[in-house]
């Protein structure tokens, strides 16, 4: 089983924790410097994966002396028409999809080794959210925007955790807290699905970080041609709570488990995410 400590930003509470716009947007005390949001290391194990596109198989204590970089993601979170929660969850496990495929990624590309070097460090993942002229600089920032449903993700190459721009280190990470209007429906099993925790109360913004690591470990599993099929298929996927009596079988499966390093809202070591792709089942 592929299974991985990954790590997400820590979510700090706002004054008005379930309103995503009552917070100001003022930058932080270091507006170059996410410091005022503190990272966490995990201590994850290195990935022993040797597929191109997965991260070296040192041991943890270089991975934590190797420089640190982190995969920032932007969702757009406007006050009158906030995104679904199970949309926002799926479109930013694609946006991570969308980068690592992305030619400029990949190779010589100029993104390329930014994405090694996050890759052969701790994997991080930060969510942030913008609205208004904040998601206007956002976009004017290179990287991809990823639309769902109803949702709108902006990522971006890897960036040092001292050297986030301006623009993206301002915006808040607190109080991404979203709902789903109505019960999402039952996944199409013959697509990937990514099945969270029925056990784990987390944040959208947690969850959208962790929904993106179970991605990213399930493209690590896969052969260049499987990614070439799931890539030109716009990487369909559904992220879903699995239910709690499948839960013990989907965590002994084999499948990709992300383990959370425990800093922020739940136990070290609990399971989030176990991602299930059908070429997985060979």
């Amino acid at each position: 089983m592929s299974s991985q400590n990954l790590s997400s930003e820590p979510e700090t509470p706002s004054d008005e924790p379930g309103n995503p716009s009552a917070e100001p947007e003022t930058p932080s005390d270091e507006p170059g410097n996410p410091s005022a949001e503190p990272e966490t290391p995990s201590d994850e194990p290195g990935n022993p994966s040797a597929e191109p596109g997965a991260p070296s198989a040192e041991p943890a204590q270089d991975r934590d002396e190797a420089p640190q970089f982190v995969l920032p993601l932007v969702v757009r979170i406007e006050k009158a028409a906030p995104p679904p929660r199970t949309d926002a969850l799926e479109t930013a496990a694609r946006a991570v999809l969308t980068l690592l495929a992305d030619e400029r990624a990949l190779g010589e590309g100029i993104w390329a080794q930014a994405v090694r070097d996050w890759q052969d460090a701790r994997i991080r993942k930060v969510v942030r959210r913008a609205r208004g002229a904040e998601w206007r600089r956002a976009e004017a920032l290179p990287g991809i925007t990823v639309t769902g449903k109803d949702t709108e993700v902006r990522v971006y190459p890897p960036v040092p955790l001292d050297g986030w721009p301006k623009d993206l280190a301002r915006l808040q990470v607190s109080g991404t807290d979203l709902a789903d209007p109505e019960p999402p429906v039952a996944p199409d099993r013959a697509e990937p699905v990514l099945w969270l925790s029925p056990d784990l109360d987390m944040s959208a913004g947690k969850a959208m970080a962790q929904a993106g690591h179970g991605a990213q470990l399930a493209w690590w599993e896969l052969s260049d041609e499987q990614r070439e099929r799931w890539r030109a298929a716009g990487f369909p996927l559904a992220v879903r709570t699995a239910p709690r009596a499948d839960w013990p079988t989907l965590t002994t499966s084999g499948r990709p488990v992300v383990r959370d390093a425990g800093f922020t809202e739940i136990a070290p070591g609990s399971c989030t995410v176990v991602a299930d792709h059908p070429a997985l089942h060979t």
